[in-house]
């Protein structure tokens, strides 16, 4: 084949490549438009824009905003959507069934209960009866030559030798007792005066060594002896138990110098705790049914035989004295009891019933304390928040005073969740409103004690958290003492009933009585709240941040609980370590800062 015969095909050629590329440029561009023109259709108009599409949100997270149903990235609860929560107006707030379902929203009725009687709980511990107690003390100057009781709890027996104490007085008094005995020997002979004066020397002798605390036998076993003595022995004048030891060995003492402490535990005392409050309970004659640790499942009967006339003013308490047999020994000085008491809540005056309501009905805000009451519709839950005034707390009620009548059903779970809710409409929930409590000035003194109460709050959760039940106990009874150790007795009127509305005084004796960390962990929540109120109240008073967390899961799916913490990692104080990380911060209180409601500043663990 030639190269003439192949020239002419190449302008076919170009002409068809140049066809392909250009249907295939087409191609592209007719993809590359309609892709583009949908993408343009699908961008919202205004008048989209206008008609306005629906919002949803968490009813347990207000913050969580969607355009389309899904679930809460926090708490896996459904999204509902926002105008559900616009419907009601005032303090109502309307849900979807569904949202009620998913809240697990529970209620009881308002009971009126004629003759009502409740128990009442207060802590103390087991003390010696006072009356039963002894300090042996030194009769002589000298050195503590030998102990024959070291150590404390050793039962001793009247007359037991405890001591011997080196004694030179005692030397020279003996030396003189033997002296005056070979004289009136000498003497036997001699005339009525000189025998008379030589036994009157003798009984001189005799008492100078009785007021040195020696008698009896002992006494003529020295008058006996061939040579004086350079110890004395010290002996027990009564029965009972060591509690103290004083001295130790090759320490001087002087007369009446005390050696031991001794008492007769045969009885004891329990001294239990009352507050301002309880004082209308209890008189002398009352019934109180005791409790200790180390007896489970055997309650000790006594009743109140004294109230201490004075109220500390540190603490705003007085002591409640019970007197308790304790033959056996099993009770203890320094154990924990948990008193009850039965009370008649009903008003004596009145022959009206009493209105009782479950003591997790409330939601304390300062001095306030608001309920949710049902006013559902057909298909349609509603929940008004109402204020009322409540009794002191009896066991696991409170007593109604206003605000409610009998019949109507109170939420006693997920009050938190409706008042969340309240927050849908752009506003703040009962728990957020404060009153005229907030931010109120307290005296340093006051705002120190505030700050023990709050740093072991958060020890608390820290332990619960660690799922460290040793610790907890501790941090327990450390809580109780900084909330005891809290005085309003020098505030101002409004700090001092703010204080009192607050109930931190009832909700940690319910920690007392928890025997495990489960038990501790149900007992929690009235304690958290109320260290809540404290902080919307008086601010944080630690030099650190506090930060609110809340667990969806707490009690179980849909059972969410709240605790304080400090650190920025969230730890779970009610799942411990099966679920450390469960939850989400809902609100950070820096130092003097207050509580006041405002949106979770994060999730998960990163504020």
């Amino acid at each position: 084949m030639t190269d003439e015969s192949v020239k002419p095909a190449e302008p076919d050629v170009e002409r068809a490549r140049l066809r392909w590329i250009l249907a295939a440029l087409a191609l592209v561009i007719g993809v590359l438009g309609a892709f583009l023109g949908g993408r343009m259709s699908a961008l919202p108009t205004e008048d989209a824009h206008a008609t306005g599409d629906a919002v949803y949100t968490c009813a347990m997270h207000p913050e969580v905003r969607s355009d389309q149903p899904g679930i809460c990235p926090k708490c896996a609860m459904d999204l509902v959507p926002v105008a559900e929560a616009q419907e009601a107006g005032g303090n109502t707030v309307s849900l979807s069934p569904r949202a009620a379902a998913l809240a697990r929203i529970r209620t009881t009725p308002v009971r009126a209960v004629a003759g009502a009687v409740g128990a009442r709980r207060l802590s103390g511990r087991v003390r010696p009866d006072e009356s039963r107690q002894r300090t042996v003390t030194s009769w002589i100057d000298g050195r503590i030559d030998r102990l024959r009781v070291r150590t404390t709890g050793t039962r001793v027996g009247r007359g037991r030798v405890l001591a011997t104490v080196y004694s030179p007085e005692v030397y020279a008094a003996h030396q003189d007792l033997l002296s005056a005995a070979r004289q009136v020997q000498r003497l036997a002979g001699a005339n009525e005066a000189v025998r008379s004066a030589a036994e009157a020397g003798l009984e001189a002798s005799r008492d100078r060594l009785r007021l040195l605390g020696i008698d009896g036998a002992e006494l003529q076993a020295l008058e006996r002896a061939d040579a004086p003595t350079r110890s004395v022995r010290i002996r027990s004048p009564f029965g009972g138990t060591v509690l103290e030891r004083l001295v130790s060995e090759g320490e001087y003492v002087r007369a009446g110098t005390p050696l031991f402490k001794v008492a007769d535990l045969g009885a004891v005392w329990v001294e239990l705790d009352a507050y301002e409050s309880d004082l209308p309970l209890l008189t002398p004659g009352v019934r109180v049914e005791l409790a200790f640790e180390a007896l489970p499942g055997r309650p000790v009967e006594g009743e109140v035989s004294f109230v201490d006339p004075v109220v500390d003013p540190r603490t705003g308490a007085t002591h409640v004295r019970v007197e308790v047999p304790n033959t056996d020994g099993t009770l203890r000085p320094g154990m924990v009891a948990q008193g009850q008491l039965a009370v008649d809540v009903s008003d004596e005056a009145s022959d009206e019933p009493t209105l009782m309501i479950p003591a997790t009905a409330p939601l304390f805000t300062g001095r306030r304390a608001v309920v949710y009451v049902e006013v559902s519709e057909p298909g349609r839950p509603a929940y008004e928040a109402r204020s009322v005034s409540l009794g002191p707390r009896i066991g696991e009620q409170f007593p109604v005073l206003a605000g409610l009548t009998e019949g109507e059903h109170v939420v006693t779970h997920g009050a938190f969740a409706l008042d969340a809710e309240q927050q849908l409409r752009g506003g703040q929930g009962m728990m957020a409103q404060g009153d005229d409590t907030t931010r109120l000035e307290v005296s340093p003194a006051m705002h120190d004690r505030l700050a023990v109460v709050v740093t072991e709050m958060l020890h608390l959760g820290a332990h619960l958290a660690a799922d460290d039940e040793t610790a907890t106990e501790r941090s327990v009874d450390a809580l109780t003492s900084a909330v005891a150790e809290v005085s309003v007795a020098a505030e101002e009127q409004a700090v001092a009933e703010a204080w009192r509305a607050l109930g931190l005084e009832d909700a940690v004796r319910g920690l007392g009585l928890a025997e495990d960390l489960e038990a501790t962990r149900r007992a929690l929540p009235a304690v958290e709240a109320a260290i809540e109120g404290l902080l919307r109240a008086f601010g944080n008073p630690t030099d650190g941040t506090v930060r609110v967390a809340e667990c969806p899961m707490a009690f179980g799916r849909g059972q969410s609980a709240r605790w304080l913490q400090s650190g920025d990692t969230i730890a779970n104080a009610y799942r411990g370590q099966e679920m450390l990380t469960c939850g989400s911060f809902e609100a950070r209180v820096p130092p003097a800062g207050h509580l006041v409601g405002e949106a979770p500043s994060g999730h998960g663990g990163h504020p």
